[in-house]
């Protein structure tokens, strides 16, 4: 019988209103001062204000801290702790979309190192360098519905100087305690709506289609594929329809707990552009999806037609792409890279950093430089 190693998520509070438990969630986990992570663009907004309102009415001092990137980099994580060190915190709220969850995360990871951040990147048993006595309690927040980090043990981050995306790693990363409000995601701008509901398609699809034998992860998947075709046009239609954002929000968790199996050529190729063009991670994934899965076709086939009868469609997986590509469609999502103002000049860089990804190896068949190469012209052309 094959062996393998499973690991699943934590305790996840679910359903509207249940932002109103975070001072509960809080006393739980053991944070009496908690630094509250988020990221500039969400700081002042309604959602964010009247949670912090929530804290303080619960008579528990709080800190805040928003210099968060959308792509985020190492320079926001060393600011981060500093400012929790400086204010005595005990704890992080983890709080937004997956800049500031990551961000959030990173910085309780490192509020006991001793050791650079970069020391901690996801490669072998590097984690073990860590002093687990040193990762401060987590609970985290979303207010998108994208890149389920809520329920992740990592962090992403780029490495200004190499322009590099890195993931840093530990089990104990991940949240204590998560809260998932859906009424929380009900003022995100649709851009936003679109491209976080597509990254949370890419992680189930490339969870489902990496190779391995993980019939936990592969169910999770499934189901998390079918939600976002069936309740992301809902929700782009009706931005206020919270049970469709209900089911959305299960949909990103459930991505980030199936791609323990693994990631692909998506985000292989999705985090070079992000790191060198700043683009929405999410949107580029959606980008990338239907050119990678042309390519992973002799590996997939078999696996994308039993997936498109589960979620409906005729069993084949011409009718699963034909659906990719019409969901992209609906949505709006840019059929190029240059629609997405993405240009060939730095095409040998992309191929380059793509193969060397940390997701590259989880694709159903070798990420050779020729075939990163190959999606990427295809992206640019719009050739499936």
């Amino acid at each position: 019988m094959t062996k393998a190693n499973w690991n699943y998520p934590t305790a996840i509070k679910f359903g509207p209103g249940r932002i109103s438990e975070l001072p509960e969630a809080l006393k739980t986990t053991g944070i009496s001062k908690p630094l509250f992570v988020t990221d500039a663009g969400l700081v002042n907004l309604p959602v964010t204000q009247s949670t912090l309102q929530t804290l303080k009415n619960a008579g528990i001092p709080v800190g805040v801290f928003a210099e968060v990137k959308p792509n985020p980099v190492s320079a926001n994580v060393e600011a981060g702790i500093k400012v929790l060190r400086e204010g005595g915190h005990d704890g992080v709220i983890a709080f937004g979309g997956g800049s500031g969850l990551d961000v959030g995360k990173v910085i309780a990871f490192m509020a006991g190192q001793t050791r650079p951040m970069w020391d901690f990147e996801d490669v072998g048993d590097w984690w073990t360098r860590a002093d687990p006595a040193g990762i401060f309690p987590i609970v985290a927040v979303p207010t998108t519905a994208g890149t389920g980090s809520e329920v992740g043990r990592a962090g992403v981050i780029t490495d200004e100087t190499t322009h590099t995306k890195k993931v840093i790693f530990h089990p104990l990363m991940m949240p204590k305690i998560v809260i998932a409000d859906p009424e929380l995601t009900i003022g995100m701008p649709r851009f936003i709506t679109v491209g976080t509901g597509m990254d949370a398609l890419a992680h189930c699809l490339e969870a489902y289609c990496a190779p391995g034998y993980h019939p936990m992860a592969d169910g999770i998947a499934a189901e998390g594929v079918r939600l976002v075709f069936e309740n992301l046009p809902k929700v782009v239609a009706d931005p206020g329809n919270v049970e469709a954002r209900g089911h959305m929000m299960s949909a990103a968790a459930m991505g980030a707990t199936a791609f323990q199996k693994g990631l692909g050529a998506i985000h292989a190729l999705s985090h070079p552009v992000g790191a060198l063009y700043d683009t929405h991670h999410g949107m580029t994934n959606a980008v990338f999806m239907p050119y990678v899965l042309a390519v992973n076709r002799p590996a997939v086939e078999a696996k994308l037609a039993r997936l498109a009868a589960y979620i409906g469609l005729a069993p084949s997986f011409e009718a699963f792409q034909h659906a990719v590509i019409g969901l992209r469609l609906r949505l709006e999502v840019p059929h190029t890279l240059a629609e997405f103002k993405v240009d060939g000049a730095q095409r040998e860089l992309i191929g380059d950093m793509a193969i060397v990804d940390p997701t590259a190896g989880g694709n159903p068949v070798e990420l050779t430089r020729e075939r990163a190469l190959e999606i990427f012209d295809r992206a640019m052309e719009g050739r499936i």
